[in-house]
């Protein structure tokens, strides 16, 4: 028996916050113009909005609107000064990636991991967090004690087999008013062991705002940067990931698209050979559609990949079978980007 633990963040965490607003500025570049080249970067902190990155596209984009509507979807003020520092791709990029073949974006490596805990392939505590993420977001429309900066941890035992048996420690850091705390910790804890009970499992030790109070959050009492929170985005820990963050990009950055491609290759092959596990890795040279290498490793040890499948990698394939330049990327950046 071991411990090991995993972390979410909520939706009005800085770093999600940018995250959303990258991904909200994206899905109007696209919609306007499907071959958009995007990298949006925002970085937000004491009353300033910074926006910046690498955009060429025919979409005309208010920028400072899709900024306030998204924060003001995700509880806060939209009373900050919005800089908007955007350039063009790079035509040392465009080179490879505007062409027929349409190469990938960047170099890099990406993984896509799918276990069979769960009815969603993902691990019981990765989804009771995503849960938990979902239900606070409601909650905090309903009752305004409740403010939208926030994380939650759980520390579980676990098996050899890396089955969760217990939550030993469920942490929960929660913005709220300070007004009634006993009573919106218990709502708290209400909310969470209502999730865990549909998994069969228990909650022996609740850790609730571990200093003591947190009623300054958000840009306020933080700075947030896109791409921050690529393990949350990922899998919490639970398998390895590349380095890329995905939020601002366009789906010929495989960062982003090969990343949702190999989760797909994972679950694909987890339920076909009947594994436990299956971890994928993609890697790419910029400016080349086929990848260098895919590596498929399982609880059954090593699979080789067929040929098709490093077709059905190639930049452009994936982008019409993923029906990558019609998704909204905004709503992968709230909960995850692998919630089901």
């Amino acid at each position: 028996m071991k411990l090991y633990s995993n972390e979410i963040v909520f939706r009005g965490h800085p770093d999600k916050v940018c995250d959303q607003i990258s991904d909200a500025l994206l899905d109007e570049y696209l919609k306007g113009d499907k071959n958009s080249r995007c990298g949006i970067e925002v970085c937000g902190g004491k009353g300033k909005i910074f926006i910046t990155g690498e955009v060429t596209s025919k979409s005309k984009v208010n920028i400072n609107n899709i900024v306030e509507r998204v924060l003001f979807d995700v509880g806060y003020s939209t009373n900050y000064e919005i800089i908007n520092n955007i350039g063009v791709q790079s035509k040392d990029i465009a080179l490879g990636t505007n062409n027929k073949v349409m190469g990938a974006g960047d170099q890099g490596m990406m993984f896509g991991y799918a276990v069979n805990d769960t009815d969603k392939y993902l691990p019981v505590a990765m989804v009771i967090l995503q849960e938990l993420s979902m239900k606070y977001d409601e909650l905090r429309y309903k009752d305004s004690r409740f403010k939208s900066d926030g994380k939650a941890q759980i520390t579980g035992l676990y098996d050899d087999d890396m089955e969760l048996k217990s939550i030993e420690i469920f942490t929960i850091s929660y913005q709220n008013t300070e007004k009634n705390r006993k009573e919106t910790d218990n709502i708290i804890k209400k909310i969470i062991n209502d999730i865990c009970k549909k998994y069969n499992i228990k909650v022996k030790k609740f850790l609730i705002n571990p200093t003591g109070r947190f009623e300054i959050g958000g840009f306020e009492g933080d700075a947030g940067l896109t791409g921050r929170k690529i393990l949350v985005d990922n899998y919490q820990s639970f398998s390895r990931v590349g380095g890329g963050a995905f939020s601002g990009k366009d789906p010929t950055k495989v960062d982003r698209s090969a990343a949702y491609k190999a989760r797909l290759i994972a679950v694909d092959y987890l339920k076909k050979y009947n594994l436990k596990w299956c971890e994928v890795q993609i890697s790419y040279a910029i400016g080349i559609s086929k990848p260098l290498s895919i590596s498929i490793n399982s609880n059954k040890g090593n699979i080789i990949p067929n040929n098709k499948l490093y077709k059905d990698c190639e930049v452009k394939q994936m982008i019409n079978d993923l029906n990558l330049l019609n998704k909204c990327y905004y709503d992968t950046s709230k909960y995850g980007h692998f919630i089901n």
